[in-house]
């Protein structure tokens, strides 16, 4: 009986030793997982339970669980991309210094980010696609604050003739009346049926049911477009210098039916200030070095895009006003400065002349 007895003592005390050592080694199993835990620089091969040979599903989960709670989220950010630059930035076929030149990204314009690797952005900018350094470039809120302070709101109309009434009513008063050829200034989306619209000078509300309203970045250059322009732009002064127009007269008839488009409401010092922006961007580098080239350039000047511009041009509906603040304009008149943008009072800080403020 005693020999058996601390047989059973003897095997107890072995399970107890047993015990324990499971038990620190449960814990040291424990202490190393969650140091791999911690650090998150283990694979998943070495948290193998070595008493069974199989992965340990629990241990994974932890730490897929745990890299995803950890590991910065990556808020999913807009596409858009926006150039940051004071004149403008060659755009290349690759993502290097070296390669080839295949258009021309001008200040302010944006596009859509395509790809981005090793500090350079491949993006999409109208017709213009290739590679661009994003030391250059601004994305996510910096972008989109660029884009809201610079981009512009393209409305086309679409009925013969859209009422501008004095409340966002179908009943309420009609003030006036749109056609397709008038140019519609934006202040606000009312609601889903109603737009609050600058109408001379007024705050007034059109039904949105019967326009397009498309916002609007300046976009680059492919090379094929700016040698098209540029050719464009010899041939129309080798045609001035043969006496078929008088040289600088159609430059000069352009910017008034600009001026007659943008501020053809407003006192002589609002189209004189017009007319210097435009001048402003000729002497600047940052833009086309040409007065057409700046007026059509996309995305620049909103009645150019709509097509206004070019009907005021061909039909010569152009007051002398106007005509007087583009002369005054080309021979280097300004009461705006160096600015280069403007836009419709209260959307921007800067010089306040008549319904417009300049900067």
């Amino acid at each position: 009986m005693l020999k058996g007895r601390r047989i059973q003592i003897l095997f107890a005390g072995l399970i107890l030793c047993l015990g324990l050592s499971c038990m620190f080694y449960l814990d040291a199993e424990a202490a190393s997982k969650k140091e791999y835990l911690d650090s998150l620089s283990v694979g998943i091969t070495q948290i193998i339970d070595p008493t069974t040979g199989s992965t340990n599903e629990q241990a994974i989960q932890e730490l897929t669980e745990m890299a995803s709670t950890d590991s910065p989220q990556t808020a999913e950010e807009s596409d858009l991309v926006m150039v940051n630059v004071q004149m403008a930035m060659n755009v290349r076929s690759e993502a290097s210094e070296d390669s080839d030149k295949v258009g021309v990204l001008y200040k302010d314009c944006g596009g859509r980010i395509l790809e981005r690797r090793d500090g350079w952005t491949r993006l999409k900018s109208g017709d213009l696609i290739g590679w661009a350094s994003d030391e250059y470039l601004l994305f996510g809120e910096d972008a989109e604050a660029m884009a809201d302070d610079v981009g512009n709101l393209i409305v086309t109309i679409e009925t013969e003739i859209l009422r501008v009434r004095v409340e966002p009513n179908r009943n309420a008063e009609v003030v006036g009346l749109l056609t397709v050829d008038d140019e519609l200034e934006i202040i606000e989306f009312i609601n889903d049926d109603w737009i609050s619209v600058n109408y001379e000078g007024e705050t007034r509300y059109v039904s949105s049911e019967f326009v397009d309203v498309d916002f609007h970045i300046d976009e680059g250059e492919t090379l094929v477009a700016i040698r098209k322009r540029e050719e464009a732009e010899r041939q129309a002064k080798l045609t001035a210098n043969q006496g078929a127009v008088v040289v600088g007269g159609d430059d000069t008839r352009l910017l008034a039916a600009l001026i007659q488009c943008e501020a053809g409401g407003e006192t002589s010092n609002g189209k004189l200030a017009v007319g210097a922006v435009v001048m402003n961007r000729v002497r600047s580098g940052a833009y086309p070095n040409t007065i057409s080239g700046v007026i059509f350039a996309s995305g620049q000047f909103t009645p150019a895009l709509n097509g206004k511009v070019a009907r005021v041009y061909t039909s010569g509906n152009i007051s002398e006003s106007c005509y007087e603040a583009a002369r005054a304009a080309i021979n280097g008149e300004t009461n705006v400065g160096d600015a280069t943008h403007f836009r419709r009072a209260g959307n921007h800080d800067g010089l306040l002349i008549d319904h417009q403020v300049f900067w």
